[in-house]
């Protein structure tokens, strides 16, 4: 197995907090928050916000919280090359203007805004599920 890496990601929030940004990750074939490899930089949430603006077209976003929002370890399969491996992932808390066009990389299939109540119909996985159950509170903050 290949040595894990630390990855950032971020629960994007639309500004109305009713709806988050979801992309349909190309290698995995799956529904995830958006983000990626720190790749040394000790910086987590800067990298999360990296990503965001990187994955999804977006110019600008703000950050709700520089609190850590969630941390989950997760197995990547094997592809192509590149054997299986853990993502050591800590998740940020981030609002964007959904107003603005999305635009998808490569990575994705698709970057889509999805209400949160339909958010399980999109993905079953247990750490998404789990940031939406954690996101209610956030629904009315200021």
């Amino acid at each position: 197995m290949l040595q894990g890496h630390v990855t950032a990601s971020a629960w994007v929030f639309d500004r109305s907090r009713t709806r988050v940004l979801l992309t349909h990750h190309v290698k995995l074939g799956r529904w995830l928050q958006l983000g990626g490899h720190a790749d040394g930089d000790t910086d987590v949430l800067s990298v999360a916000i990296r990503e965001v603006l990187e994955e999804s077209g977006l110019t600008r976003c703000s950050v709700l919280t520089r609190q850590i929002f969630d941390i989950d370890i997760h197995e990547i399969p094997q592809y192509g090359s590149v054997p299986a491996h853990k993502h050591y992932d800590v998740r940020f808390l981030i609002e964007a203007d959904a107003s603005e066009i999305l635009v998808p990389t490569d990575e994705s299939h698709e970057v889509r805004w999805v209400d949160l109540e339909k958010v399980a119909q999109f993905t079953q996985e247990e750490s998404i599920l789990r940031m939406l159950e954690k996101s209610k509170k956030w629904r009315d903050t200021p």
